[in-house]
């Protein structure tokens, strides 16, 4: 006769989430390295103070308009919208935080939704081998996942194009790709915040 007996409820042979459906097989991986986590916020400058606090900083700041992002599109048509956008680095992480200012973007939607919060994170898909920034949106649209909102960031020299795609509904947040040209040089009307002293 076996000696084994059940455990009591909540020991390691229970389980407290049994399956209830056949999970989705895992799919050929492509994301490749986590590099971004957005907060989006209706006061940048609070949540930059915020994440000062937490040893999070400095901050770059930048307005993106339709004068320096082109080919500006939301839910696949064109739109003209304007976002303050700051950046920080954390080792190989970059922290960035967006407002929204003007026009219709996937940022004024989750203010009006939800407030603010954690929006979305990036990726650099680039698992396995490089990508262009065409062959990942063929790749998120190949599974599945549509780009809902598209911009191209031009700098000093060069382009950063961004790219975001409609993976809340099975993720639960959105996904972002974005990739820089091999000259990109950052635009020179950067905010530094908090302030450079003696600036």
């Amino acid at each position: 006769m076996s000696q084994h007996r059940p455990h009591p409820e909540g020991t390691p042979d229970s389980n407290p989430h049994p399956l209830t459906h056949t999970p989705t097989p895992l799919a050929a991986p492509f994301l490749g390295n986590l590099i971004e986590i957005c907060i989006v916020t209706p006061s940048a400058t609070r949540t930059m103070d915020g994440l000062l606090a937490l040893g999070i900083g400095p901050f770059r700041v930048f307005n993106f308009t339709p004068a320096s992002v082109s080919n500006q599109t939301i839910h696949g048509a064109p739109a003209p919208f304007a976002l303050r956008v700051c950046f920080a680095t954390q080792g190989s992480l970059t922290w960035e935080i967006m407002e929204p200012v003007s026009g219709p973007s996937l940022m004024a939607e989750f203010v009006a939704a939800k407030g603010e919060g954690v929006h979305h994170v990036a990726f650099d898909c680039a698992e396995g081998r490089e990508r262009t920034v065409e062959e990942r949106v063929a790749e998120f649209e190949r599974r599945g996942f549509a780009c809902v909102m598209s911009g191209d960031w031009r700098g000093e020299r060069g382009v950063c194009r961004f790219r975001f795609f409609d993976t809340e509904g099975s993720a639960a947040t959105c996904f972002e790709t974005y990739e820089f040209s091999e000259d990109w040089v950052e635009p020179g009307d950067v905010e530094v915040y908090p302030p450079l002293e003696g600036v």
